[in-house]
């Protein structure tokens, strides 16, 4: 097995003796008491450095980027260039959403978190001078060339800066599925935790 994927969490359904799905009384359809603790949410929100960007096109339809981010002040502040469609999008109908996961960071539980909320396009020099440095630093840590390099590359006339607020947070912390899971069948008829 490849080794990435040994290190990941294995979760096996929960079964009978006669190896029969258990699930009389105990089901996944109510997960409002798996959210992430706070702590949790700004510890998932510091290890990743990317989340999925979603806003409606104008005919509605919902459309979602990967995109890297700074955490500050309460607000996610996101790169772009004012030729992306986005732009244009995000100042018709800035009611957008932001989705975030632990895949692919240090955090070996399924955290994921979802915000709705509202983003202004930003396009003073004085908050893109802020947010180039600090975006850089957040990809390229240690790089002191790099990070120069980049805010050179990003620094041009249409360079915007996304500030997305959020007004409701969505979270799932599958560390307590499966501690509610190990109660409710049995703590052996689940994988490792």
């Amino acid at each position: 097995m490849n080794a990435r994927l040994a290190d990941r969490e294995q979760v096996s359904f929960p079964q009978t003796n006669g190896g029969q799905v258990m699930a009389d009384e105990f089901t996944y359809d109510d997960v409002k008491s798996y959210t992430l603790d706070p702590a949790d949410e700004q510890d998932l929100i510091e290890a990743q450095n990317e989340c999925t960007f979603m806003w409606s096109t104008k005919d509605g339809w919902p459309v979602g980027v990967i995109m890297s981010y700074v955490f500050e002040d309460g607000c996610f502040w996101l790169s772009v260039s004012s030729l992306r469609v986005r732009v244009k999008a995000v100042e018709r109908e800035p009611r957008t959403s932001i989705s975030i996961t632990s895949k692919g960071s240090s955090i070996k539980s399924a955290w994921s978190l979802t915000y709705k909320g509202t983003c202004e396009v930003l396009k003073d020099q004085k908050t893109i001078d802020w947010f180039l440095p600090a975006l850089a630093e957040r990809l390229v840590p240690d790089d002191p060339e790099g990070q120069r390099m980049f805010v050179k590359l990003n620094n041009t006339e249409n360079r915007r800066v996304l500030k997305f607020t959020p007004v409701k947070t969505i979270g799932f912390d599958g560390r307590k599925m499966q501690a509610a899971t190990r109660k409710a069948v049995g703590k052996d008829v689940i994988g490792k935790s």
